[in-house]
C-alpha cells in the first residue's frame, strides 16, 4: 500500500481529486443516505489540508483539516473505503490527520463531529466529548475536542 499524502486543494491531481469527491459520495451520500451538498468551499480553502491513502485506482482513507475559527481547527470528512475497512488504517489516518493539522494550525485546538457509535474509537486517539449527542442529517453526533 502506498504512503499517507498531505495536500492543498491546488496541489492535489485531476484524478485525485475524482477520486476523493467520488468515495465521499459513495459513502456519506449513497452509502449513509443522507442527501447534502457533500462537497464544498472549505475544499479549496487555502488553509485546508487533504489526508489521503490512495493507489492509482482508489482512495483507501481519507480526512481534511480544516480551520474552523479563530483559535479552532477542525478534521472532517473522515472516512476509509468499503474495501480498506478492518485493516487498522482508520488509525494511522487519523494520527496523520492531528498531526497535520498541529502543523498547518499550531496552537489551535482540534475538533471534530464525531458519529457517536465511534466516540470510543476517538477517545483511544485523545479525543473528549464536549456538550451532548445530536442529529446531523439524520444521524447521531457528538462534538470531541483533542487533548493536547
Amino acid at each position: 500500500m502506498t504512503e499517507f499524502k498531505t495536500k492543498s486543494f491546488y496541489e492535489l491531481s485531476h484524478d485525485e481529486l475524482f477520486l476523493v469527491f467520488k468515495l465521499r459520495v459513495d459513502i456519506f451520500v449513497v452509502e449513509q443516505q443522507c442527501p447534502y451538498p457533500e462537497i464544498d468551499e472549505v475544499d479549496r480553502a487555502t488553509s485546508t489540508l487533504h489526508i489521503l491513502l490512495s493507489d492509482d485506482e482508489q482512495v483507501k482513507a481519507y480526512a481534511r483539516c480544516y480551520v474552523k475559527s479563530n483559535d479552532t481547527a477542525a478534521i472532517g470528512r473522515v472516512l476509509i473505503s468499503p474495501t480498506a475497512r478492518g485493516g487498522g488504517i482508520a488509525y494511522t489516518l487519523m494520527e496523520k490527520a492531528i498531526e497535520s493539522c498541529q502543523s498547518r494550525h499550531p496552537g489551535k485546538q482540534i475538533e471534530i463531529s464525531a458519529q457517536t457509535y465511534l466516540k470510543a474509537f476517538y477517545q483511544k486517539l485523545g479525543f473528549r466529548s464536549i456538550g451532548e449527542p445530536y442529529l446531523e442529517d439524520g444521524i447521531e453526533h457528538i462534538d470531541m475536542q483533542y487533548a493536547q
